[in-house]
């Protein structure tokens, strides 16, 4: 038997990782869903002019099916900019057969202090006539009428900036076993849904793919304010919501696909990458390690040690434990996509994740740079 005084502090332990999967459900039903205009809607009205930004290096395996996805958008005059950052992959060459519709521009020397894609996106915005400007990821599928769509979607919230979280294509194992649980964290660490108030400190928009009117843009001095960050998108949308800039954040799943990492190690390599950016703190990732062994696996040992020691109290706490953590992620993985059986294997995604932070705690310790995308960027305290 337990002592009483170790009985409640085990019950406190267990309502605090309760309360902790139950942020990430509420989030989660709490985020809107923006689905496609009905075809008679979506062909009606005047429509303002849109400029369609793309930042891509060595894209040929998914650039072709976005660009054949904008050519198919029932948005009359739809202008596609794609800026190349020295692609030596066959990627300029699907740009060129698509010159009829696609405006291809060579990505200049990238200047000191910059990120590459900031870069990218800083040239394409300057390029573009549009209204609008529509950041695309080169890996982004838009349906049919997204565009329009998305456009309706921030005129009527009269927003300054609209981004969606598109349907994620997983096709590996560890895709499907990493992803569902990098959905929740996403959810949980920006607390994404309070995007929509407008009053809210949290702020998020998806760089996978945003629309923002040019006139708030260029005022919040676009992503040459943001040159430096890896984390481009946290960084912009934290400077609208300071601005008193509106902000639009939607589940799309009828809109857009992608499929973010094409295998295990690209998927390390962009995780790591995100685990902090360009700014390093061995506390904040200690903490985060830390956050996920007490939330997600502490918790799974109270079973066993409650069936070891005969307590009656510890068992059914570990079984309800048990029963909370599987079943969030079950469902979890089948709300995005996912087999529900890799919901089950939840503990290796948690797993790979530690691995992530602890690979940047390292890295940041050592003062080894971020590398992304064939490019390294310096990281700082």
């Amino acid at each position: 038997m337990l002592p009483l005084l170790a009985l409640a502090v085990l019950v406190v332990a267990a309502i605090v990782v309760l309360l902790a999967q139950g942020v990430a459900i509420l989030f989660a039903y709490q985020m809107p869903r923006l689905d496609p205009l009905p075809p008679g809607v979506a062909d009606a009205g005047p429509l303002p002019t849109v400029g369609v930004v793309i930042a891509c290096r060595n894209e040929v395996a998914d650039l072709p099916a976005t660009l054949d996805a904008l050519a198919a958008q029932r948005y009359p005059g739809l202008e596609v900019v794609v800026v190349d950052g020295g692609s030596t992959d066959g990627t300029r060459e699907e740009i060129a057969r698509r010159a009829g519709t696609v405006r291809a521009i060579d990505e200049p020397p990238l200047p000191a202090g910059w990120v590459g894609k900031n870069f990218a996106c800083d040239v394409g915005a300057r390029a573009a006539h549009g209204d609008w400007l529509l950041f695309l990821d080169a890996d982004v599928r838009l349906a049919p009428t997204a565009v329009r769509t998305v456009v309706a979607w921030a005129e009527r919230e009269r927003a300054a900036a609209v981004s969606v979280a598109p349907t994620l294509e997983m096709v590996g194992r560890w895709e499907r076993l990493v992803l569902p649980f990098y959905v929740q964290s996403v959810l949980t660490r920006f607390r994404a849904p309070r995007t929509n108030r407008d009053r809210a400190r949290s702020a998020l928009l998806n760089g996978q793919c945003w629309l923002v009117r040019r006139t708030d843009y260029e005022a919040i001095g676009g992503h040459a304010s943001v040159r430096g960050t890896v984390l481009e998108d946290i960084a912009l949308a934290q400077r609208f919501r300071a601005a008193g800039a509106r902000l639009r954040l939607a589940w799309a799943p009828g809109l857009a696909t992608t499929r973010m990492y094409r295998d295990r190690h690209e998927m390390f390599e962009g995780l790591v990458k995100n685990a902090h950016g360009t700014e390093f703190s061995a506390a904040r990732l200690a903490g985060a390690i830390a956050g996920l062994v007490g939330l997600f696996w502490l918790p799974l040992g109270l079973l066993p040690v409650g069936i070891a020691v005969g307590s009656l109290a510890a068992t059914a706490l570990g079984a309800i434990l048990w029963v909370a953590l599987f079943g969030k992620h079950v469902a979890f993985a089948r709300a995005v996509g996912s087999p529900a059986a890799y919901g089950l294997l939840y503990p290796v995604a948690v797993g790979f994740y530690v691995a992530v932070y602890a690979d940047s705690l390292v890295r940041g310790l050592r003062r080894r740079p971020v590398t992304w995308k064939g490019r390294a960027y310096a990281v700082r305290p």
